[in-house]
């Protein structure tokens, strides 16, 4: 997997215009508010500085909260027609769309993923959340309900209905491998229902999401309805998690943290909707198209050098095509370019810090000291800290961490297996439960499969494979609750029953 890291510039006029506009500040109240603290946000491939961010702790938490909470309850928010937020939806997604190459380059820029990844597959991803959404803003529907109750005065009747009410102030929080893509999993339904939002953007990569804010703001969003806060997780996050007046925290991360959040929500009893870790499996069967499964378990893998939520980090193979696969997937690592994000020719780009690439190469110098072989990668790169090359591992045990941690980086273990059972048994063997995959042409063993599966997600001959309407969450310590389809917008809506007597 040669690396090549030759020097890259934006080419978009807008990219270089946001770059170049100074330090970036937050979004509170429709004003962009500077901070006495800044903190630097760096291009990961060349450890360049792209930008000062302000730095937001307690106080600007408590007055972004406070300006959601006012616009909650003002009129050019809360007395918005279904038809007129739905359109403002519709104006968000078409500006994004306008901006999409210049929202792309700054995605790359400050996470490192490819341009190829962000411009033909995560912006476009996050235009359709706003555009799936807004067709649900003019459907949110209550019911009328037939009563039996026994005691009605002479001559009335009870009537009895539910409303459906945003939920009130949301505190997102989202993760820095896809940050606009997150960011707009959890805006746009909030917007839908009505809510307003405090949105903190991971430290790592925020300038896509501030970005989105001016954008917002251009297609008409009242002011106080979204606030953006950028800063550290252990400051304005614990900030906004243990506020009174925030109703719900929606967040994507780790399961650590994720329990960090069960422990502030309880003051006001806050609503909770996590999106947590994963070990996600992906299963062979001896039938598998291998034509099929090897660059499609590869990419599920390796794609955004493996800091995926959901990428497949245990691949159980069996016994017959272990080694077919084992080759296969090599190749592929081998095969891949590795560069600047930028870079046309490159299809891996770094991780996200130099930090991050350690991280991952402990697990595997770890797991190789303990007997587990290395058939491509295990390496990273002297002179650019933050890349690690695509990794695929054989004779790894159950009980290796790396077996059973969430790595979020281009490491994949490959195990044989001889019965179905087996890998059934071996698959569910982890705290996890997010997504998993099975490779088979036979459909009832596809089927059988699938239902076998402890995950909030079983893909059949694909991997990593979402849209808007298919919810997405985790079983077991992978999360709670659901994003994405009519499961994601219910996260934002309270029911209120109103039974009267006329």
């Amino acid at each position: 997997m040669p690396l090549t890291l030759r020097p890259q510039e934006p080419r978009t006029p807008g990219a270089r215009a946001f770059l170049a506009s100074g330090p970036k500040r937050l979004l509170i109240d429709g004003a962009w508010t500077e901070t006495a603290r800044t903190f630097e946000t760096h291009d990961p491939a060349t450890g360049v500085k792209l930008a000062d961010l302000a730095r937001a702790g307690q106080a600007e938490a408590d007055l972004a909260v406070a300006a959601a909470a006012s616009a909650l309850g003002r009129s050019d928010w809360a007395g918005m027609t279904p038809a007129h937020r739905a359109a403002l939806l519709w104006r968000i997604a078409d500006i994004v769309e306008a901006h999409a190459d210049e929202l792309s380059e700054l995605e790359t820029l400050d996470q490192g993923k490819t341009l190829r990844t962000g411009r033909m597959g995560e912006i476009p991803a996050a235009i359709a959340q706003f555009r799936y959404y807004a067709g649900f803003a003019t459907k949110i529907l209550g019911t009328t309900i037939p009563t039996s109750i026994a005691h009605q005065p002479a001559g009335k009747q009870v009537f009895a209905y539910t409303r459906r009410e945003p939920i009130g102030v949301v505190a997102c929080i989202t993760p820095w491998n896809s940050p606009l893509l997150m960011a707009a999993m959890k805006l746009a339904p909030a917007l839908c229902a009505g809510c307003t939002v405090v949105l903190k953007p991971a430290e790592e990569t925020s300038l896509t999401t501030l970005r989105l804010g001016e954008l917002m703001i251009e297609a008409g969003l009242p002011h106080g309805v979204v606030n953006i806060l950028t800063g550290f997780g252990h400051e304005v996050g614990a900030a906004l998690t243990g506020h009174p007046d925030v109703a719900k925290v929606a967040f994507t991360g780790s399961t650590e943290v994720g329990r960090i959040l069960i422990g502030a929500a309880r003051g006001n009893l806050k609503k909770l909707t996590l999106e947590l870790g994963g070990k996600s499996p992906a299963i062979v069967l001896p039938d598998a198209d291998l034509s099929l499964a090897v660059p499609g378990i590869a990419r599920g893998i390796f794609g955004n050098s493996g800091q995926v939520c959901v990428a497949g980090s245990r691949v159980y193979a069996h016994r017959s095509l272990h080694d077919a696969l084992v080759n296969g997937l090599a190749a592929e690592a081998n095969r891949l370019p590795l560069g600047h994000g930028l870079d046309p020719e490159a299809e891996l780009g770094p991780l996200v810090s130099p930090a991050q690439a350690e991280r991952v190469g402990a697990y595997v110098t770890e797991g190789v000291a303990q007997g587990a072989e290395v058939a491509a990668g295990g390496t990273g790169f002297a002179e650019a800290a933050a890349f690690y090359a695509p990794t695929v591992l054989t004779r790894t045990r159950p009980e290796m961490r790396l077996m059973r941690e969430e790595i979020f980086g281009p490491v994949v273990a490959v195990t044989p297996f001889d019965e179905p059972e087996e890998a059934i048994a071996l698959a569910n063997d982890t705290e996890y439960g997010l997504a998993a995959s099975v490779w088979t042409e036979s459909l009832s063993s596809a089927h059988r499969m699938a239902a076998a599966m402890k995950a909030g997600t079983v893909w059949v001959n694909c991997h990593s494979y979402f849209s808007p309407e298919l919810p997405k969450g985790g079983h077991k310590a992978s999360g709670w609750g659901y994003e994405n389809g009519a499961q994601g917008l219910e996260n934002y809506l309270e029911t209120k029953t109103v039974c009267m007597v006329v």
